[in-house]
């Protein structure tokens, strides 16, 4: 199996083939794992208990919101924010991960949490978890006998759209999800798991109820990329330069233009996104969306990053935008002078 021979040829996990399943994209991967772990369960006393997705850090991936067959079953923690420097200017912020607050979930001390998931980078945030925050989420993880899914489809190995210093690591207690789509594949919906065999074993029978078998197309088209390691050397040496460059392109636009304005970035550190927050905006990000969407450019409010949590008591759910940095250096340009122009001026900031 060759994605068995690349994942040990690169790390020290030492899967066999019942550690690895293959799925219809990554949203389909978590469709399943969202389900096998979260929502209705049976306790050992034979009592009912709902069980949740545990997101330590929101905002979040708005893709996850609406993966359970039924309702939303999602644990949310608010984050720390700390004010950072990037390439030695101010202006730029961070999230961190608030354990104080997550150590102290009643949900996690009384059984009402089937796992822990986490995005990194994140999506929408660009914020990468560092490996001192993995290792508190992995360690709680392990304390509380439930699994800690890790979703990689920025992240290593591929396409390793990951700036800062980072190690990906696995153990029996860690699901990690990866993607093909951000190395160029997004139509061939090929997401693959590595996990325990228990939990692979029970992807793949639900793989058979829902698919009879995942589509073998994608993964196929990116045998030779795998055999040869060319698609770890694409994402290192083609597709994390590119985005690094383009992120940094972005931050010099929005300094340009939106320089007299209270606007602060999350510290660019993976994915194809900016995020952007306007402190104290008399008017919330939904409604300069479609201040926005009038002039001809798009970027994603806020507020639909937060599953889990109840965004009408936070005021800081309304006041930050996802900016997407994968179009040319004219087309952020021109989208950022209206973001500066027809939006934050417009309202009189």
């Amino acid at each position: 199996m060759r994605w068995l021979a690349f994942f040990n040829r690169h790390y020290d996990w030492n899967l066999t083939a019942d550690n690895i399943a293959l799925t219809n994209g990554s949203q389909n991967a978590f469709f399943y794992l969202f389900n096998l772990f979260g929502g209705a369960f049976t306790d050992e006393q034979n009592e009912s208990v709902d069980k949740s997705i545990l997101l330590p850090l929101t905002p979040e991936y708005i893709g996850y919101s609406d993966v359970h067959v039924e309702g939303q079953h999602f644990t949310a923690v608010l984050p720390h924010i700390d004010e950072v420097t990037h390439d030695g200017e101010a202006g730029f912020f961070k999230y961190r991960v608030d354990f104080d607050e997550l150590e102290n979930l009643p949900a996690l001390k009384e059984g009402r949490i089937g796992a822990i998931c986490c995005s990194r980078p994140t999506n929408p945030t660009g914020n990468v978890l560092t490996d001192n925050e993995m290792a508190h989420l992995s360690e709680i993880a392990a304390r509380y006998d439930i699994p800690l899914i890790i979703d990689n489809a920025y992240g290593m190995p591929f396409p390793n759209i990951i700036y800062s210093d980072v190690n990906l690591n696995w153990d029996n207690n860690t699901i990690l999800c990866f993607s093909l789509s951000k190395i160029g594949l997004p139509g061939m919906r090929t997401g693959i798991i590595v996990a325990d065999a228990k939990v692979i074993e029970a992807v793949s029978a639900m793989n058979a109820v829902v698919n009879l078998a995942p589509t073998r197309f994608g993964a196929a088209i990116a045998t030779p990329l795998v055999e040869n390691d060319r698609i770890k050397q694409l994402s290192d040496n083609e597709i994390k330069p590119f985005y690094q460059q383009q992120a940094k392109t972005a931050v010099t636009l929005l300094k340009k233009e939106l320089g007299d304005y209270p606007l602060v970035i999350h510290k660019p550190e993976g994915a194809i996104f900016l995020w952007l927050w306007f402190k104290d905006l008399p008017i919330t990000t939904l409604e300069l969306y479609e201040t926005l969407k009038e002039k001809g450019t798009l970027i994603v409010p806020s507020e639909y990053f937060f599953p889990g949590v109840d965004v009408s008591d936070y005021q800081h759910a309304h006041e930050c935008i996802r900016m997407s940095i994968a179009a040319d250096e004219d087309t952020l340009a021109k989208g950022i002078a209206v973001i500066g122009e027809g939006g934050a001026k417009a309202v009189r900031w």
